[in-house]
């Protein structure tokens, strides 16, 4: 984790390795969320599909949960 502090409009600095290793560049464009009280600075990705592959844990399986539910209730 990393610590920034806010500069006087409200703008931080992204450090120099976690840039270049985003490859977020000047005029890079980066999507803010908020949730809670907590904020979230996504960078661009060429592919979304492909960065997000993976993101969720192959088990437990949340389709076969959900289809073993909806045949138990439809007894």
């Amino acid at each position: 984790m990393v610590t920034v502090k806010a500069l006087t409009k409200g703008q931080i600095v992204i450090p120099a390795p976690i840039r270049k290793r985003l490859h977020i560049t000047p005029g890079s464009e980066l999507k803010l969320f908020e949730y809670g009280d907590v904020i979230y600075l996504v960078p661009p990705v060429s592919d979304p599909i492909r960065a997000a592959a993976g993101a969720l844990p192959p088990r437990p399986s949340l389709a076969k949960r959900v289809i073993k539910d909806r045949r138990r209730d439809s007894v």
